[in-house]
């Protein structure tokens, strides 16, 4: 029976009578059609540490002590405000220290002893993105791209599909019998990534092993999203929408030119089919001659969201639940793209990003997406999950159609007429096209204003930069903030991501990596530099570095200030009180409105990832740290940021950083 969730802690076992676990054997065709074991092929992993072994024991979020996010919060204000504006803003904290303030945090701290299951912040974030009635495509969903397959003849579209759809099904079987590994970050992989550390914690209960991978100085990272990733979308209604998930189906929903098709993946015992089953149903829709549909109804999934909610009223009442349901419900979509992307980037982002607006159903909790040369990438919907869950399948997918495609080059030859493919036509009327048309030159017109650049930058990466004794992330936020200053002369508010995995249902927590050190380079780096000067600076952005870390280490460990401040505020919404005074001083909104906001999914399996400006006249910056290259996919909107200078001024923001570090090696 399909379920409805804001999480799902769902598996693929049955549970007898007697409180054990039984796991079913899966059976698969051969090309015979005869029924076999075949465990090879059903499993993208076998751990021998049960995929959810470390949950039971996992820390909780802490909650943060309110005069330590106080004091935070005054840190992250001061390289944004004049002496004025920073006296009223510590003057409001004062206050909210005096009286709302501790009241509130008593009742956090109440409410959070009480759901010892959860965090703190699950809740609320669960609600903010579900109440946001802006559109999903820019603004929320973001996109990552497949490095293409060393051997060319893999990046055939039916090739690669095909590999990327069996290790898909691979991954979500392995996830949901619990022979996926548990996703762990260890400190030391020499001492700790071992057959000893599984061994180990293996032998532990679950509700100890936690502590025997911390002794190990290995950490568990929360799992409790992964299962979002399959059979799950957001549904649109009135104020908020939900999460709805359904793990009996066993099809995917298949797009192109804007038409539907589904067929089945998994068969009645819930294996998977064979690749070349597959591969024919692919082919089937690959050579559907139908012209593109003049009435794609997956363009009203870019609507913003209460116009999306009566939208999709109106095609039930018109006799499109079934259809819809079916969508829903699909282990995931795939949009086959007609377009050739060859080495254009700015092609290849907008394509991954947001598309046409005909070929895509973004509600999705994922799409797989693969253009006719055979770029391959997801573009996925944010509420259910974040970058760990997501980067996890993305390099486990990758790596297993690298290593062990299961479909090859000269399987093309094998490939039956037969296939199982059902094409999924909605009934619509004049209502529902009229709705279509007005919605695709809306949104056409949106990603019009768009503007999309990027830059690589070779020559010298993480390596260098940790023979220089900094660290790499926080040199890139510092060439975020140097490109701002030069280009407009001043610092903005700053956004940074950083997942706060390590606890139970950790969600994500914000760095601001706009400081007072980082303020001082600005300043002095865009000035005349004597010899004596740039020893000074070297100095300074070694302390740059020093202050990035802390933030990282404070967020990670969930001791950072935005989350809380966000948490005690939904709070005093529900109260009948005056609104504090730090709510109300326009700084607190002015440091979340934010300017840069930047995120990195930083992976050897990545060829570009990003996402839209989460305001009006912001930047948003998806960047990657490799060794030896450093990049960056900036989007802006046109007439309100110049991006393309913006670019110039990260170049050289870039090559200036690298300048002063260097002149400590002469």
């Amino acid at each position: 029976m399909p379920i409805f969730i804001s999480r799902c802690l769902c598996f693929n076992r049955f549970r007898i009578s007697n409180g054990s676990m039984l796991v079913v054997p899966c059976r698969t065709r051969s090309t015979k059609g005869v029924l076999t074991v075949d465990n090879e092929y059903e499993y993208i992993q076998k751990s021998t540490l049960p995929t959810m072994h470390f949950q039971p024991s996992l820390p909780r979020l802490p909650v943060p002590k309110l005069e330590k996010t106080c004091e935070r919060y005054l840190r992250a204000q001061k390289p944004l405000l004049i002496d004025e504006q920073l006296r009223h803003t510590e003057s409001c904290v004062k206050r909210f220290l005096s009286e709302e303030g501790p009241i509130l945090q008593r009742e956090l701290e109440q409410w959070n002893s009480k759901n010892r299951h959860t965090s703190y912040i699950t809740e609320y974030w669960f609600d903010m993105y579900l109440r946001d009635r802006k559109p999903l495509p820019i603004n929320y969903n973001p996109t990552l791209v497949f490095v293409p397959e060393e051997n060319t003849m893999y990046n055939q579209q039916l090739v690669k599909t095909t590999n990327l759809i069996v290790s898909s099904l691979r991954f979500m079987k392995s996830l949901r019998t619990g022979i996926l590994e548990p996703e762990v970050y260890h400190l030391n992989p020499i001492k700790s990534d071992t057959k000893l550390f599984r061994t180990i914690c293996g032998a532990l209960p679950p509700f100890l092993s936690w502590y025997g991978a911390y002794l190990m100085k290995a950490f568990p990272l929360d799992m409790s999203q992964f299962p979002n990733l399959f059979n799950t979308t957001r549904i649109p209604e009135l104020e908020k929408d939900m999460i709805y998930q359904d793990q009996s189906a066993r099809h995917i929903v298949v797009m192109r030119k804007g038409h539907f098709y589904t067929f089945d993946v998994l068969d009645h015992n819930g294996c998977i089919h064979t690749p070349l089953d597959i591969a024919s149903n692919l082919k089937f829709i690959l050579e559907d001659t139908r012209p593109e549909n003049q009435c794609p109804l997956g363009t009203l999934t870019t609507s913003e969201r209460d116009q999306w909610a009566m939208n999709r009223y109106h095609l039930t009442e018109i006799g499109n639940q079934d259809i819809l349901r079916k969508i829903d419900s699909a282990v995931f979509l795939l949009c086959l793209d007609d377009e050739v992307i060859g080495k254009d980037y700015n092609k290849m982002f907008r394509l991954f990003l947001h598309g046409n607006g005909i070929n895509r159903w973004f509600d999705k909790s994922f799409s797989l997406i693969v253009t006719k040369d055979g770029v391959a990438g997801v573009n996925f919907e944010h509420s259910w999950g974040d970058g760990v869950a997501i980067l996890r399948y993305f390099q486990d997918v990758k790596a297993d159609i690298a290593k062990k495609p299961q479909f090859h080059p000269e399987d093309l030859s094998r490939i039956s007429s037969n296939s199982i493919v059902e094409k999924i036509d909605f009934i619509s009327d004049a209502r529902t096209k009229d709705t279509v048309d007005r919605e695709l030159r809306k949104y056409r017109d949106w990603t019009e204003k768009l503007d999309v650049n990027y830059l690589l930058h070779e020559g010298f990466g993480k390596k260098e930069f940790k023979k220089f004794k900094v660290s790499p992330d926080a040199m890139m936020q510092l060439a975020f903030q140097l490109a701002y200053y030069k280009q407009e002369g001043c610092t903005v508010s700053t956004y940074e991501s950083c997942s706060t995995s390590a606890f139970k249902h950790g969600r994500t927590e914000a760095i601001r990596p706009c400081t007072s050190q980082t303020k001082a380079v600005c300043e002095m780096m865009t000035q005349k530099l004597s010899k004596t000067s740039v020893s000074q600076l070297r100095k300074m952005v070694l302390e740059c570095s020093n202050v990035h870390n802390n933030l990282t280490k404070e967020a990670a460990m969930g001791q950072g200030f935005d989350r809380h401040l966000f948490a005690l505020k939904k709070i005093w919404e529900k109260s009948e009180t005056r609104k504090p005074a730090i709510y109300e001083d326009p700084a607190y909104d002015a440091l979340n409105y934010n300017i840069l906001s930047t995120s990195t999914l930083s992976s050897p399996a990545v060829l570009a990832g990003g996402f839209g400006p989460v305001v009006w006249d912001g930047y948003g910056i998806g960047y990657m740290i490799q060794d030896q290259k450093l990049g960056a996919m900036v989007t802006s909107y046109k007439g309100q940021r110049n991006g393309s200078d913006y670019i110039s001024c990260l170049h050289s923001a870039f090559n200036d950083i690298h300048r002063v570090l260097a002149s400590g090696q002469s």
